[in-house]
């Protein structure tokens, strides 16, 4: 990567009226900020379906290659002919400052539901929409005709369907794909909108010199069409449900652990196609974004492995995972490795070597840095190398007020020798925005909530916690002036973080 910056802002978090930041013209105002301050980077969170049953998490999703619908814009299917918004009134509960999932979701599945009545309508059918359904069919078919049985059963678990569908027997899913034909396609349909206006999005971003840095989960739902199509990838018993399930030891915040209770991997197996699934997801992942950060990198080592009867995550166990076979096998399809590793944690020493021998750029958090162990902390600016990413905070975090306003009077201290600076809870959050550029780590990252200073009432995600994680928006109002934008250009070009256009860098070299 050339020496760049970026923003990390989830598209839900984008200010608009429809409930929830979507991939609307708001989304193409936000490519315009980031240009006019200097950043080439827009990292998100995953964009794959949520769920209300686990609290609309971006990292729990019942598919690894379908994009979310709730991410689709009524503005721009509007424009496209597909809808009449004046049909649709907006509910009442929504509100600009706060996605509530409940209400903006009816109006989304509303919205959706107009925009495919009037695809029906069409006499002829649209070549973009058959040239999707083929080109994606390796996921798409499985997908859709899961989600319309999950709706028949009222959205039960895929191993509380009758047995002949739960084990995919042929005679009972070429009934099933007969009966619900209708649902299936509309649900094709919604893919293929979904994927369209994410593609304009992109190409659009691309345009102005913006790439888009991706998050891809580790594990997947049981309650998945991924666990459905593939159960011989899982550790599930004869019914298929899990034997072994996911989680962390005990530690230092948590004396039972985490227990993340989703099926664990059979690497074993995995590796006997050469790790098919896992190379088709990223595949996929790369359609949609130009990095990719591999979350819990450290499971692709050796990860926590507990016993599905078990309550908590003390009586588990390390697995060690192939993780050399498996990168080697990466490489041959990905030669240029566009991921990012999620390191953060507890190591040990074979994920270092892991980390060492592919070269993975990894991440230096400025919140983890002060304190004690001084000299040893990786996270310190004098210990970063140019192929780290530098972050100010993540989504897991406090944003940078919040962090100093909550900080113990030694991280203070020290924050304040190491900069030469008086930081304040007003101003912490430039202080730390400013370290991130200075470092020489290639690629620097602050969540959108530092750029604009705004405390702990706008955190994204408590880890650990299910309640109102994932709703935080921007205000309109909260958004920067011109002259916050000039500054933060300025910053930008000071530490040498603008990327010049193609053009400029000729002209530089013929002079």
């Amino acid at each position: 990567m050339e020496r760049s910056s970026g923003i990390l802002m989830h598209i839900t978090s984008l200010w608009g009226p429809y409930g929830m930041g979507d991939l609307g013209q708001n989304a193409y105002d936000f490519l315009d900020f980031l240009k006019r301050t200097g950043h080439s980077y827009w990292q998100l969170l995953p964009l794959n379906p949520t769920d209300k049953i686990y609290k609309h998490s971006p990292y729990s999703t019942h598919s690894a290659f379908a994009g979310n619908p709730l991410l689709i814009s009524p503005e721009l299917l509007e424009k496209d002919g597909y809808v009449d918004l004046k049909e649709v009134p907006l509910p009442k509960g929504i509100r600009e400052d706060k996605v509530i999932f409940g209400p903006a979701e009816e109006y989304k599945e509303e919205v959706l539901s107009l925009a495919w009545k009037q695809h029906k309508k069409k006499k002829s059918s649209e070549p973009d929409f058959e040239n999707f359904k083929k080109e994606h069919a390796h996921w798409l078919d499985d997908y859709c005709i899961y989600l319309a049985l999950r709706e028949k059963f009222g959205n039960i678990n895929w191993i509380d369907w009758p047995a002949e569908l739960r084990d995919r027997e042929e005679e009972a899913l070429t009934t099933a794909e007969k009966e619900l034909q209708e649902p299936v396609e509309k649900e094709k349909f919604i893919q293929f909108l979904f994927f369209s206006q994410w593609s304009r999005l992109m190409a659009e971003a691309h345009h102005r010199g913006v790439k888009f840095f991706g998050d891809v989960p580790f594990y997947i739902n049981h309650d998945s069409v991924d666990c459905w199509v593939n159960p011989s990838l899982f550790k599930l018993d004869e019914e298929k449900k899990p034997t072994h399930v996911s989680g962390v030891p005990p530690d230092l915040f948590s004396k039972t652990g985490q227990l993340w209770g989703t099926p664990v991997y059979d690497w074993k197996e995995m590796k006997k196609n050469d790790y098919e699934w896992w190379i088709s997801r990223l595949r996929q992942n790369l359609l949609l974004f130009d990095v990719v950060r591999l979350d819990h990198f450290r499971a692709f080592s050796a990860y926590w492995e507990v016993e599905a009867s078990e309550k908590t995550a003390i009586r588990g166990k390390w697995v060690k995972t192939p993780g050399v076979d498996f990168f080697n096998s990466l490489k041959k399809e990905f030669p240029e490795m566009p991921f990012i590793a999620e390191d953060l944690g507890s190591l040990d020493q074979p994920v270092y070597d892991l980390l060492e021998k592919f070269n993975f750029p990894r991440m230096k958090v400025l919140q983890f840095a002060f304190g004690d162990h001084y000299r040893e902390n990786p996270y310190l600016p004098f210990n970063h190398l140019p192929n780290d990413v530098v972050y100010t905070g993540t989504h897991d975090n406090n944003t940078s007020i919040g962090w100093f306003s909550n900080a113990g009077k030694e991280e203070k201290e020290h924050l304040k020798e190491y900069t030469g600076m008086k930081v304040t809870p007003k101003n912490a959050h430039k202080v730390l925005y400013r370290l991130a550029l200075q470092s020489v780590c290639d690629l620097a990252i602050a969540p959108f909530q530092d750029i604009i200073g705004l405390g702990e009432e706008a955190l994204m995600n408590i880890p650990g916690s299910t309640e109102g994680n994932w709703t935080w928006r921007v205000k309109k109002e909260e958004l920067p002036k011109d002259s916050e934008i000039e500054e933060v250009f300025k910053l930008n070009e000071l530490y040498g973080r603008v990327v010049q256009e193609e053009e400029e860098k000729e002209k530089g070299d013929d002079k």
